[in-house]
């Protein structure tokens, strides 16, 4: 099923953002890959300014959105987990 005969057809990453820290939001970075919040909070800023929270446990699409930048200002480290195809 997996592209390198592995039998897998998924791939998980882990990427974590530091309490008070942000990470520039990279569309294609997130490209095909479904996003949960397994940890801490992460604040998404919109080009506008808008801003929108998110919680653990809380599941999104991160690709092709208006965004500027992932900010989590909590005081413990976020994590995000994402699944795309192999």
């Amino acid at each position: 099923m997996g592209g390198d005969g592995d039998g897998r057809a998924f791939v998980m990453r882990a990427v974590a953002v530091a309490p008070g820290c942000e990470r520039a939001y990279d569309e294609a970075e997130w490209r095909g890959a479904i996003v949960s919040v397994t940890r801490g909070e992460i604040e998404l800023e919109c080009l506008g300014g808008s801003r929108h929270r998110l919680r653990s446990g809380d599941v999104l699409w991160l690709a092709g959105l208006p965004l500027r930048v992932l900010r989590n200002r909590g005081r413990d480290p976020a994590l995000l987990v994402t699944v795309s195809r192999r």
